[in-house]
Parts: structure tokens; C-alpha cells; sequence
């Protein structure tokens, strides 16, 4: 989401601090303590097409309109509850921070309740050069650091929220130099357009993790009965359908789908019956996708036994069919 943001604190001089390098561009190493695609997800890239519509670097579809950073997403609040730390992704002063901010969808607060306040929980790191790194959207009271410490690559700052303009827990990360911004991946304005190349200013480590992925599955279970995203993605997990629940339904929560990749999903019983399946075409890009497969109790319980689910989504690339996700889960009914 959106991380511009005003602070009226003052910066407080460090003259105990290591000198910040100088002549020499920063290397950034990755600003969130968990695996990427495996936790987390890189949800959002920067905006490279000027004016309107969106492009991200590769001129794919995975940014919005203006975005002038890249989301750090993890698929759930479970997640966000557990604590996944931000770190700081190069040495440097801290020049900024603000906490208090709580963790709640704008969606539900409203854009007024956030208005000057868009980025959330977030801290401003200088690291000389006219560079600076910002992080976004942390969680309510997380934040461990205050303006003039001098922090370490991989200094913990604070955790991924959901404050300020955000309707989904991450990190929103940025770049800027001179007051300008530049993008990790490639070291260029995002205004010079989209795949244009350039030199990341990752670490090698963080370029590594990073590697481009066009869409993946957030997390997929079981429920008694159909659910939207709001308890699917939610502080705890659905409950598990039993022997006697109303319906047996797999779901499965993905990001980053294309128009016209295809989906499949199904539900299969102990016997391999298919008992309940779905396909069809994605009519427009979708930054989250939920879907669904179940049925209806018939009897007085279900058979006892192991029930699987499995999801599919395929595209178009290059003249032929690309699996983008697959990813099949089982549940034991007693």
C-alpha cells in the first residue's frame, strides 16, 4: 500500500555513531526475518509505467498504480500474531520512527482515519550517500528502535503489522536517494518505465530470495462450510470439519493470478470419489484470489477415512500451458 507519510519528530544527533560510508552505494540484504515463498511473499513491486496504469520491472501485473515500494506480505494474521521481525536492511542512523498506529484494515477504519498516517508504524533509516531505506506498516508497539541509534545490517526494528494504509499484514520497503525513488531491483527511477534492466541493489543473498515469482498460493484447509477471505486469512484457523459437520469444503487463498489463468480445484473422498470440483477462467488480474470446493453431509456422518484436496491454476506463456500453483492437502475424518 501507500507509504508516504509527514512525522514531526525531531532527529536526535548521534556523535557516538560509526561514520556512514561514503563514495560507495549500499548493498541492502532482505528487511524481513522469514523465507520468502515460503512465509512470506513479495505481493506488490514498484509502479515503472508513467502515467496511468501499472506495471511492475518485468512489465508484469504485480504492483497498482503509483506504488512506490515493494510489499513484503505474509498470508495470514495467524502469521502476523506469531511475529515475523523487520531488520534493517543496511547500517545506518535511524532518523524517524512512529508507533501507536493500530493493527486494522483501513478498509474497516476508513481512508480519514489514516489520513497523514498512511505508512503505518514505520522508522526511516539513513544510511549516507543521500540514501534511505523506510519500513512500513509494522505492528502496534513492535517498533525497537528510536531516532540517533545507530543500527547494524539485520538490526531488528520492529514486526510485520497492519497499521496505516494497508489491507493485508507486510512490510512495505522503499528506497530513496537524495529524496528520490529508486528501486532495489533494479537501482533505477521507477518513472524510466518497465523492463529496462539496471543493477540491484540487493546483496546477493536477498537477490537469491527475492527471484521474481509470478503468483503463488497464500495457504489452502479445510473447513465445515464455506468462508470468505476475512476467516480464511484470519487470526486462527477455520475449524477442521468433523464427522458430523454440515459440509466438508477445501479451500485454498492465492496472490498474484493473471486474466485468463485457469483454475482447477476439487475434493476428493477416501475412495478417490470426486466429490465436489470447480474450473474456470480468472476474467481479470487478481491481487488475492479464495476458492472453494465442497459438498453437503448426505448421511448421518461422513465416511470415515482420508479426504484430499487439490488446486491447480495454469497460464498461458510462450504457446503452452504453465502450472503457476499446485498444491494438494489431506485431512483424516474419524
Amino acid at each position: 500500500m501507500s507509504a508516504a507519510f509527514r512525522f514531526g519528530l525531531v532527529l536526535v544527533a548521534t556523535l557516538a555513531a560509526p561514520a556512514l560510508a561514503a563514495g560507495k552505494d549500499p548493498r541492502f540484504a532482505l528487511p524481513v526475518d522469514c523465507e520468502i515463498g515460503t512465509l512470506c511473499t513479495v505481493q506488490n513491486y514498484l509502479d515503472h509505467a508513467p502515467g496511468p496504469g501499472a506495471k511492475d520491472q518485468n512489465c508484469g501485473s504485480l504492483t497498482y498504480n503509483g506504488h512506490r515500494g515493494i510489499d513484503i506480505r505474509l498470508p495470514s494474521l495467524r502469521a502476523m500474531t506469531a511475529g515475523v521481525a523487520v531488520l534493517a536492511a543496511a547500517p545506518g542512523i535511524v532518523l524517524r520512527v512512529r508507533d501507536g498506529e493500530p493493527d486494522i484494515s483501513f478498509r474497516e477504519r476508513g481512508e480519514d482515519a489514516v489520513r497523514g498516517r498512511e505508512a503505518g508504524n514505520s522508522v526511516i533509516v539513513d544510511h549516507g550517500g543521500g540514501w534511505r531505506s523506510q519500513y512500513s506498516h509494522m505492528g502496534n508497539g513492535s517498533i525497537a528502535v528510536k531516532p540517533g541509534r545507530w543500527v547494524e545490517t539485520g538490526t531488528r526494528l520492529g514486526l510485520i503489522g497492519l497499521s496505516g494504509k494497508s489491507e493485508f499484514p507486510h512490510l512495505h520497503f522503499a528506497l530513496t536517494r537524495n529524496g528520490h525513488i529508486r528501486d532495489p531491483f533494479t537501482g533505477r527511477a521507477p518513472e524510466s518505465g518497465c523492463g529496462q534492466g539496471g543493477t540491484s541493489l540487493w546483496n546477493a543473498e536477498a537477490q537469491a530470495a527475492l527471484a521474481y515469482r509470478a503468483g503463488g498460493l497464500l495457504d489452502a484447509g479445510f473447513a465445515p462450510g464455506p468462508l470468505d477471505p476475512g476467516s480464511a486469512l484470519g487470526a486462527t484457523l477455520p475449524p477442521a470439519p468433523g464427522p458430523k459437520s454440515p459440509a466438508l469444503v477445501f479451500w485454498t487463498a492465492a496472490w498474484g493470478l493473471r486474466a485468463g489463468d485457469r483454475e482447477e480445484i476439487r475434493l476428493l473422498g477416501p475412495d478417490g470419489e470426486i466429490l465436489a470440483e470447480w474450473s474456470g477462467q480468472a476474467p481479470s488480474d487478481k491481487a488475492q484470489s479464495l476458492r472453494y470446493a465442497g459438498r453437503k453431509r448426505r448421511g448421518a456422518s461422513w465416511p470415515p477415512g482420508t479426504y484430499r484436496g487439490e488446486y491447480r491454476v495454469t497460464r498461458q506463456e510462450n504457446g503452452g500451458a504453465v502450472a503457476v500453483i499446485e498444491t494438494a492437502r489431506e485431512i483424516e475424518v474419524p
